[in-house]
């Protein structure tokens, strides 16, 4: 009996496949010890995107729907209209994101989520302008090098702390 149960256990212990999560993947900046000069951008250059503790969202002083945050990011970063309150191209956008000690992971998510399919999409539409193809693995390092150099993503993640939307 102790014989069949230890050949057991070798089986699972072998064929047993161990799934890691992954998370998000995001690239963090290199540690520096010295403190640096805090650099102010101009309000024009920041979309900033509160998240209290009831998951509502604040961006840029006006409580959205996470369903219209996608599209108000892009039309941040694109400036289509030329506006004087929004950045002159999109290698001058940052996005700031702050979110509340209580959010709820799914919110942080879905927030997190729509900002960068919001890039995705400019990426994208980028692509298809400039090469005729869709930004993907199959597009040239070099072409998507170029892309990402015309739009960078800079999401700035604050930490959480205590937010009241009135």
């Amino acid at each position: 009996m102790a014989d069949i149960a230890f050949l057991l256990l070798i089986f699972f212990l072998t064929t047993t496949e161990i799934v890691e999560e992954k998370g998000l993947l995001v690239k963090l900046p290199p540690w520096e010890d010295n403190r640096t000069e805090i650099l102010h951008p101009p309000k024009r250059n920041v979309f900033s995107v509160l998240v209290n503790d009831n998951d509502e969202l604040l961006v840029r002083g006006e409580r959205i729907d996470l369903a219209d945050l996608r599209a108000r990011t892009k039309t941040f970063i694109t400036n289509p209209e030329q506006l004087s309150t929004l950045p002159q191209n999109p290698r001058r956008a940052i996005i700031s994101l702050k979110n509340d000690r209580g959010t709820s992971y799914a919110t942080y998510l879905g927030v997190y989520n729509e900002l960068q399919a919001a890039y995705n999409e400019l990426w994208d539409e980028a692509a298809q302008e400039r090469f005729g193809v869709p930004y993907s693995e199959e597009l040239p390092i070099e072409q998507r090098r170029a892309i990402r150099s015309d739009i960078p993503l800079v999401l700035s993640e604050a930490e959480p702390t205590d937010i009241t939307i009135d």
